[in-house]
């Protein structure tokens, strides 16, 4: 893999309108597992290939879960009432062969508020409904997580797993040529691609600035998803090839999504 730099992929922000939406992400989490390749086969169209790595030798695809708390998500346009609920999406590492944009492919998301019905039945999101919990500390002076537990009670993704944090922990990011290459493919893709409930092919776009992530220690994790698709098995989830996590950050998402003729 050759070395990316984020100045490359850092842009303006497209200027919201209409029903675009601006959002905090607060006790933001990225947890990252790398698994064979054919875990992923059937999952996404021909137009995708996973956006592989080499890890001691070995191709490797990856997948994350993505938790945080929705803060203050309202229209990025409008004056419009503010709604707070939590949120976990699983996305797998993909190149889009027709524009060779790196993105991600969305499984589903999980998430904790009567507004589900929009992106769920309004547009035919893979999203579905669990009772999410974040349990968090964060100390302002040492700018780490003394506490960090999220538990999700979902028919569809239930999960539960806990963080813990040192200060200065170097950012490790194996089969990268080097950190800012791995954090331009983990934290930076800003297109996403899904089946749509229908079976469709959707997309949507959304843009932040560069993130402020920090290394964090995995303790234990359960994801149940990502056992029952064995994607990653129990075992395998006490063993994360990486977690990023940082406080509080900003993403602009860009609305409706798009279903791809």
């Amino acid at each position: 893999m050759d070395s990316l730099k984020l100045k490359d992929f850092l842009q303006p922000r497209p200027i919201p309108k209409g029903i675009d939406i601006l959002c905090k992400l607060q006790h933001f989490a990225i947890i990252t597992y790398a698994v064979t390749p054919s875990r992923f086969d059937g999952l996404f169209p021909e137009r995708f290939k996973l956006d592989t790595l080499i890890i001691n030798g070995e191709e490797k695809a990856l997948i994350s879960v993505v938790s945080f708390i929705d803060v203050d998500f309202t229209s990025a346009v409008f004056p419009f009432p503010k709604f707070t609920m939590g949120q976990t999406n699983y996305r797998i590492y993909i190149i889009d062969r027709e524009t060779n944009e790196r993105c991600v492919w969305f499984l589903g998301t999980t998430l904790d508020s009567w507004t589900l019905a929009v992106p769920r039945f309004c547009w035919n999101l893979p999203w579905y409904s669990g009772k999410v919990k974040f349990d968090c500390e964060f100390n302002d002076s040492q700018k780490i997580y003394s506490k960090y537990k999220m538990t999700t009670e979902a028919t569809w993704a239930p999960a539960e797993v806990e963080l813990s944090q040192t200060k200065d922990t170097p950012i490790e990011l194996p089969g990268f040529p080097d950190t800012e290459t791995g954090l331009v493919y983990l934290t930076h893709p800003l297109a996403g691609f899904y089946y749509c409930r229908d079976g469709k092919l959707g997309t949507y776009r959304v843009w932040h600035k560069q993130l402020g992530v920090s290394s964090a220690n995995l303790v234990s994790a359960s994801f149940g998803l990502l056992s029952r698709l064995g994607l990653v098995t129990q075992d395998e989830q006490q063993a994360a090839h990486s977690v990023l996590v940082e406080p509080m950050n900003e993403f602009t998402i860009y609305l409706p999504p798009k279903v791809v003729k």
